[in-house]
């Protein structure tokens, strides 16, 4: 009994489209990861040198004005700062656009590279030196920031504004809303005109609360964005348009108390803090409202605890250093005591090192 080859060879043939599409889906998705990288790099290099370029322009703008960490707004007449500001927006737009080609988990990391940038910059051209306790500040940062954001749990893509919108008026995440404004305001009107000046953690509150709504804000809109460029047109829903306008009251907002904290701290010393507390709050922001948590095993909980506690040491680490900038010289003296009493030696140590 013989064979039709056409019988046997069909459905060899009828696999070769398939073998075909999955090799180039494969190569399409390393090539997506390799622009993904590229893109996060690049948002890296762009905000944390437009932290240096918005610090040098608000210096040049105090000395012509009130200063915006006492409520001016001076800055604005400065080319430098708004270069700085430019700057930002192409690093925020490409750190937007690398989550398109490649994962959260690969993406967000990176962030922490402008932490190293902006502190080497700050270095260099703002003369804000940075003690050995601030660069182990910065790795405790960068450490915990990394692991939170590896056993972060995953997000669930919505399918519509309409979608994004029940999840938003989910009772947790309304709580979270509502907790986090009221801490806001608290910082504003108490804590401002009392420790604003002194204490760091007043305007990157202010600013790591009032990102962590802008974030959910931009993911909505990104959302009806590529639906509507997918055919499913967004845009003329009100919840769009109501995501729009919360996220943009929230950038103005991060802007303003932004540039006071780098008005009045240490460039070197704000952009780490604001990276951790805003990476965190996000975090737990998206976690509440898209329900991530559930699933999550021991093993990363615990992981997501140890970062925690490593980000908590990076910050406390870094906010002593800041108060020992502010503290004046001090002289040091000691006993050698491998000499004897009428042959000590008595050194002053003005070292940065110390």
């Amino acid at each position: 009994m013989g064979y039709d080859s056409g019988l046997l060879l069909g459905p060899l043939f009828d696999l070769t489209p398939c073998l075909l599409q999955t090799k180039i889906a494969k190569e399409t998705m390393v090539s997506d990861n390799e622009m993904g990288l590229v893109l996060a790099v690049s948002s890296s290099v762009f905000i944390g040198s437009s932290f240096i370029l918005k610090k040098k322009g608000l210096k040049r703008a105090a000395a012509n004005g009130t200063r915006a960490g006492f409520g001016g707004y001076t800055y604005l007449l400065e080319p430098l700062w708004w270069v700085g500001l430019v700057t930002m927006t192409f690093g925020e737009i490409a750190n937007f656009v690398a989550y398109v080609y490649a994962p959260a988990v690969l993406v967000t990391p990176l962030g922490a590279l402008s932490i190293i940038i902006s502190a080497v910059l700050a270095h260099f051209l703002l003369d804000e030196k940075l003690r050995k306790m601030g660069v182990w500040g910065c790795v405790c940062c960068i450490v915990g920031s990394v692991m939170i954001v590896i056993h972060a749990p995953q997000e669930q893509t919505p399918n519509s504004v309409e979608e994004i919108w029940k999840l938003a008026m989910q009772p947790a995440f309304l709580i979270y809303v509502a907790i986090s404004m009221s801490i806001v305001l608290a910082l504003i009107l108490y804590c401002e005109p009392l420790c604003g000046q002194t204490n760091i953690l007043v305007y990157i509150g202010i600013c790591s609360l009032m990102g962590s709504l802008t974030v959910m804000s931009i993911k909505a809109v990104g959302i009806a964005i590529k639906l509507t460029f997918e055919g499913i047109n967004q845009i003329w829903y009100p919840e769009t348009w109501f995501f729009a306008m919360v996220a943009a009251i929230c950038v103005v907002m991060q802007m303003i108390y932004l540039n006071k904290a780098l008005d009045t701290f240490n460039a070197a010393i704000v952009s780490p803090i604001y990276y951790v507390m805003f990476t965190t709050l996000t975090i737990v922001a998206s976690a509440i409202m898209f329900k991530d948590w559930n699933g999550q095993n021991t093993d990363s909980i615990a992981s997501e605890i140890c970062g925690f506690i490593t980000v908590l040491t990076g910050t406390v680490i870094l906010h002593s250093t800041r108060e020992e900038e502010q503290a004046s010289p001090r002289r040091m003296r000691w006993q050698d005591s491998g000499k004897s009493f009428d042959e000590e030696h008595l050194t002053s140590l003005y070292s940065p090192e110390y």
